[in-house]
């Protein structure tokens, strides 16, 4: 690949946490594999997010608040791109700026963390359950109700170690964390996606340039580590979340995967918090129609939710 870039080190912008560490060197391998002789450096921000730790994040602003300064950062010329957990993202970027790669995507199912159990259903009535997603929340009380859901803020590492200091009895954590940190662990248990359907974009990172012609080359060496198909099923999931306006105060689960023959099949679900109500979309199409499924969905969905909120 031929040309400059505008300084010799590239900088690629990432939150502080282990896990967002990890995807940010994953992406820099990617780029030096393109191109060997590039300068890249990885500059850790702490994001108002990481900080507050205390308060749901419905209370403190939502999901957005993991990426404010990453986004300033990129804007102001701090960094060159944002490595991002796509299902961290607000489903509308910042003006100026747009996503330049989607990584394949890891596996997107959830596990239980519980040394006591290997499912929900293996949980003793009345156990404790600890998340910090009202996603999570609202499915396991769907399939449980008799379960105590409380509040379980912080990082991979912090979460274990609350669970195994016996804070709660059980926990979910996303399975492609694990594995991107390396992470095993007997009370690790895969669950299926028809018992727990993940976060829109689960599993999924995200590389976020600025969207101006300076920015040209920086978006053609990004192109060729991104892929296509993952970008199709993320772009169906973000699309039906965007229609349903979907943010942490709403549980709102999403999953799009290839199917034969150039297809993809996509399911959707939207709950009240109790999990008393749930309600689920699917959809089947073309991959070069993942917006416009993704909609469908999420119009579906929003209307279900409408007629149980005037009931």
């Amino acid at each position: 690949m031929g040309g400059c870039f505008p300084r010799g080190a590239v900088r690629i912008g990432t939150r502080k946490s282990p896990l967002a560490i990890a995807q940010a060197q994953e992406v820099r391998r990617r780029l030096l594999d393109v191109r060997p002789d590039a300068v890249i450096e990885i500059a850790d921000l702490q994001t108002t997010g990481d900080r507050l730790q205390d308060r749901s994040l419905a209370e403190i602003g939502g999901k957005g608040l993991f990426t404010k300064e990453l986004d300033e950062a990129l804007a102001d010329g701090r960094i060159d791109m944002a490595v991002h957990s796509m299902k961290d993202m607000e489903t509308q970027l910042p003006a100026g700026q747009a996503i330049a790669a989607v990584l394949p995507r890891e596996d997107p199912r959830d596990v239980l963390v519980c040394p006591s159990a290997a499912s929900l259903a293996g949980l003793a009535p009345g156990a404790v359950f600890g998340t910090a997603s009202l996603r999570r929340a609202a499915q396991v009380l769907h399939l449980r109700p008799d379960l105590k859901v409380v509040s379980f803020r912080g990082n991979v590492a912090t979460r274990l170690r609350k669970l195994h200091a016996g804070q709660v009895n059980a926990t979910m954590l996303a399975l492609a964390g694990l594995r991107r940190l390396g992470l095993d662990d007997p009370a690790f248990h895969v669950l299926e996606t028809d018992a727990m359907l993940p976060a829109v974009a689960q599993g999924a990172i995200a590389v976020v340039i600025r969207a101006g012609a300076q920015d040209k080359e920086m978006g053609s060496w990004l192109a060729a580590v991104d892929d296509s198909l993952s970008r199709a099923c993320v772009t169906a999931e973000r699309e039906m979340l965007r229609v349903l306006d979907g943010s942490c105060r709403t549980p709102i689960a999403g999953l799009a995967v290839p199917a034969p023959g150039g297809g993809m099949t996509l399911r959707g679900l939207v709950a009240t918090p109790d999990g008393v109500t749930l309600h689920r979309a699917a959809r089947a199409g073309s991959l070069a129609d993942a917006g416009r499924l993704g909609a469908d969905a999420g119009r579906e969905l929003r209307m279900l939710a409408g007629h149980d909120r005037r009931g």
